[in-house]
C-alpha cells in the first residue's frame, strides 16, 4: 500500500514539495513516520491511548528534524472539524478506520473538507465484495456462504466490524467532491498467512507479485482490503 500510495502523491505533487498529510487513525504511527522521513508535515489523529503511546514511543527514536515534522492529536477522526480548518491539508489518509464507523459517509465528508482544492484522499478498506474469500480458501464453506450476502464480518482481533463496497464508495466519493481517480487490492494473494508467519526468503518477489496483482483485474477485485484515492476537486 505504500508503494501505491507514494505512486499517486509523485503523480499529483510537484518533487520536492513538503505536503501538510493528515493520517486520521494513525495507529501506532507507521505511515505518518515514513511520510515525515520523506520530508511532509505530518499531523496523526488518534483516539486510543495504547496506540497514542505506542505512536509516541516510536516518534521518540527518530532524529530531532523527524520529530519536529509530526505532531499527535488525541481525538475521534469525525472531530477533523474542531481541529483544523477546511482545506488545511494536502493529503489525508484514512487507513484502516472505516470498518469500525457504523455511518462512515458522516466522516468521509468531514475528510474531504480537509483537503485543499486537488489535495488527495487515501482510504484503505475491508472489501466487502471479497469477502467469501478468506473463509473459502480456509476450507470454510459454511463461512463462504454466509459472507456473500453481508458487509458485516468479525476480524482477527475478534470485533464484529463491517466492509464497504467499491461501487459504494465511487459513489459516496463522487458526492462529498472528492471523486474516485484509482484504486488498488491489496493482499491478494496473502489474506490467509497467519499474524505469525515469518517473512519470506524471497519476500522482494512476494512484494511485486502483490503489487502487480493489486493494479490488474480481475485479482485487484477480489483482495482483502482495497486501497481507494479521491481527489479534491
Amino acid at each position: 500500500m505504500a508503494r501505491q500510495l507514494d505512486e499517486q502523491i509523485v503523480a499529483r505533487f510537484p518533487v520536492g514539495q513538503r505536503l501538510r498529510v493528515l493520517d486520521v487513525g494513525m495507529g501506532q504511527g507507521t505511515q505518518a513516520l515514513r511520510l515525515a522521513r520523506a520530508g511532509h508535515q505530518v499531523t496523526g489523529v488518534e483516539q486510543d491511548p495504547k496506540m497514542v503511546a505506542a505512536a509516541r514511543e516510536a516518534l521518540s527514536g527518530e532524529p530531532e528534524g523527524i520529530r519536529e515534522r509530526v505532531r499527535i492529536v488525541e481525538g475521534d477522526g469525525r472531530d477533523t472539524g474542531v481541529h483544523f480548518l477546511p482545506g488545511s491539508f494536502d493529503v489525508v489518509l484514512c487507513h484502516g478506520v472505516l470498518m469500525y464507523v457504523e455511518e462512515p459517509d458522516p466522516l468521509l465528508a468531514g475528510l474531504a473538507r480537509m483537503l485543499a482544492h486537488g489535495g488527495l484522499l487515501s482510504l484503505l478498506v475491508r472489501n466487502a465484495d471479497a469477502l467469501a474469500m478468506r473463509p473459502g480458501l480456509s476450507g470454510d464453506w459454511a463461512g463462504a456462504l454466509g459472507a456473500f450476502d453481508t458487509v458485516s464480518y468479525t476480524n482477527r482481533l475478534g470485533l464484529d466490524v463491517r466492509a464497504d463496497r467499491l461501487a459504494t464508495l465511487t459513489a459516496t466519493l463522487a458526492g462529498i467532491g472528492a471523486p474516485l481517480h484509482a484504486w488498488y487490492g491489496v493482499r491478494v494473494f496473502t489474506d490467509t498467512a497467519t499474524d505469525d508467519a515469518e517473512t519470506p526468503a524471497d519476500a522482494e518477489t512476494l512484494l511485486a507479485a502483490e503489487e502487480r496483482a493489486g493494479r490488474t483485474d480481475p485479482y485487484r477485485s477480489v483482495a482483502a482490503l482495497l486501497h481507494l484515492c479521491g481527489v479534491r476537486g
